[in-house]
């Protein structure tokens, strides 16, 4: 039986997310939990004819460095993910994918957070343009899956959602066949 929640009051309404506190009864305790409410991710994981992977680079303020990562972006409300993924794909790699197929879904951080990540493979890839929004500051590197796996290995690649998708891609009968 899942826990009552007794209250919940949003205290912040931003652009990407929202901060809520819940008051929450499990049996005899009570409980309060900060949530950050977030609508969810599309991540592509673009692979290109000759093996390579496009990610981007881009800097991450809260991390305090420029990080390589899969493309990602919030969906919009009600979105589908594979929508999504088709936007993200376009808006940041500049490409269209003639199969797009899903390896995952995730939560980022469930303790305080509610994003879900939804993962997915593209292949069959045709160049199209770029289409960043004015704060989208990213370059496009490619890579080989050798390459990124050594480069999870060695922390060169520290963003959970592309360890995770080149992981799970890396396995992949498409990919590990070629």
């Amino acid at each position: 039986m899942k826990p009552e929640i007794l209250s919940s009051k949003t205290i912040y309404t931003g652009k990407v997310f929202d901060i809520r506190v819940d008051k929450i009864r499990e049996g005899e305790v009570r409980y309060e939990r900060d949530i950050i409410v977030h609508r969810g991710s599309a991540v592509i994981l673009p692979v290109f004819a000759d093996g390579t992977i496009a990610l981007v680079r881009q800097y991450r303020h809260a991390a305090g460095k420029y990080l390589l990562e899969l493309a990602a972006g919030t969906l919009e409300a009600g979105e589908d993910p594979l929508d999504g993924t088709k936007r993200e794909l376009e808006e940041e790699i500049g490409v269209t994918a003639g199969k797009i197929e899903k390896l995952s879904e995730f939560y980022v951080s469930p303790g305080f957070l509610t994003e879900k990540m939804y993962l997915f493979l593209a292949t069959d890839l045709t160049e199209t343009k770029q289409n960043l929004e004015a704060d989208e500051i990213l370059t496009i590197e490619r890579h080989s899956f050798p390459a990124l796996l050594e480069m999870i290995q060695n922390g060169e690649i520290e963003d959970a959602k592309t360890i995770v998708g080149i992981l799970l891609a890396s396995t992949h009968p498409a990919i590990a066949s070629s």
